[in-house]
């Protein structure tokens, strides 16, 4: 036992207590044997040799369980002390962090309409058919419904396709006058050069008794917003087709690129699409419960925002974390 004891105390790593141990308890080990040999022994013997194997057996084991957890601390303090590292040491490599441009051109939206005294409101991404359609005059078999390749779950539900869905709650829950921006996270399945499964829109609502909300409200609204966001720009309004808007207008901008003249950005024609808009339909209201009330909506994608006013030219590029292009927002 004195040659084994000695053998566990000179072990220096944990490979060679493994060893020991296989050595002395595996199946083929020490012990095995010993006690195979204990059967040819006389009856008198067996109980006083049984007696002292058992009594090897335990000390060993303890000692090598002892031995074990020494190394496995001394291997421990041994990694904590490389991988120490002095906080209060002066690193000149230090760099400060960012905003992702995504949230920075969020926040920079989210900024100008609270300053109106625009409430932000929020909902659940996953939604159910009713918030995210027909409340927004898109009834089943609908062909608008195509106009967005949805995400469903087996039980009907599924991950919103804007957020329009939270002006519904929204109406649904208070009575006008209503004052509200609406931003967050939405899905399609779209992937591509300008388009993501997971995009960000705001959307926005204003709804106050018949007569006091107008298309020119609205106009006004867009117009100031477009150029809070990208300074001195001619903005346009072109007639467009949205189910829950009538009338409906999509919102351009002379190109920020090539200052309307026409460039590859723009295709050639001077303006950039940024935005659409347009006086609440009665069919969304009559869904709510609303009357005698008038309102307007628009909904703008962040993403297509951060790219004009960081000059992004791939839409993935916003979600793929490549540091050489997040580092550029310090």
């Amino acid at each position: 036992m004195k040659d084994w004891r000695e053998k566990i105390q000179n072990a220096q790593s944990l490979d060679e207590i493994e060893k020991i141990r296989i050595e002395l308890f595996g199946k083929k080990g020490y012990f095995a044997k010993e006690f195979e040999r204990l059967k040819s022994l006389p009856k008198d013997q067996k109980p006083a040799v049984a007696k002292e194997l058992n009594s090897t057996k335990n000390t060993l084991f303890h000692a090598l369980r002892q031995k074990k957890e020494e190394l496995l601390t001394q291997e421990i303090q041994q990694k904590l002390q490389s991988e120490k590292i002095d906080v209060s040491l002066y690193s000149a490599s230090g760099y400060k962090g960012a905003l992702h441009p995504v949230q920075h051109t969020m926040d920079k939206i989210i900024e100008y309409f609270t300053a109106l005294n625009y409430a932000v409101e929020t909902g659940p991404l996953v939604e159910e058919d009713f918030y995210n359609f027909e409340a927004l005059n898109l009834p089943k078999h609908h062909p608008a419904r195509d106009m967005q390749d949805t995400f469903y779950f087996q039980d009907g539900t599924l991950l919103r396709t804007h957020t329009s869905p939270v002006q519904i709650r929204t109406m649904l829950s208070r009575k006008p006058p209503i004052r509200m921006i609406s931003p967050g996270a939405v899905f399609r399945r779209d992937f591509d050069l300008t388009h993501t499964p997971m995009f960000h829109q705001v959307e926005g609502l204003v709804v106050d008794e018949a007569g006091k909300v107008s298309f020119a409200n609205l106009k006004f609204i867009l117009e100031d917003f477009l150029k809070y966001m990208f300074g001195d720009v001619k903005i346009r309004f072109r007639p467009s087709f949205f189910p829950f808007t009538e009338p409906s207008a999509e919102v351009d901008i002379s190109c920020i690129f090539c200052k309307g003249k026409g460039c590859r950005v723009c295709s050639h024609t001077g303006w950039l699409e940024v935005l659409g808009c347009g006086m609440v339909d009665p069919n969304v209201f009559y869904a709510v419960g609303y009357k005698d009330v008038s309102g307007y909506a628009f909904g703008l994608g962040v993403e297509r925002f951060a790219m004009l006013l960081h000059r992004i030219g791939d839409l993935r590029s916003l979600f793929e974390g490549d540091l050489r292009l997040l580092e550029q927002f310090r």
